[in-house]
């Protein structure tokens, strides 16, 4: 594991001291934690706004269906 070092605003430092004492973990856990959910729902919207500015680009028309004839 690395060490970095943040600057944030007092009000978050709060925010977060709050929660941990809660949570009954550490600001590093704490924020472990939030960057990798952070970066599972980033991995996760990517392809989904490339798909929304891609459909928008593109529009299915009126008559145009995806389904299938089985």
């Amino acid at each position: 594991m690395r060490t970095i070092q943040m600057t944030i605003d007092d009000d978050l430092v709060a925010a977060v001291d709050r929660v941990v004492k809660k949570l009954k973990t550490t600001r590093s856990a704490f924020a472990r934690k939030a960057l990798r959910d952070a970066v599972k729902q980033a991995n996760v919207s990517m392809p989904e706004k490339k798909h929304k500015k891609g459909s928008r680009r593109y529009p299915i028309g009126k008559t145009k269906s995806f389904a299938l004839d089985l």
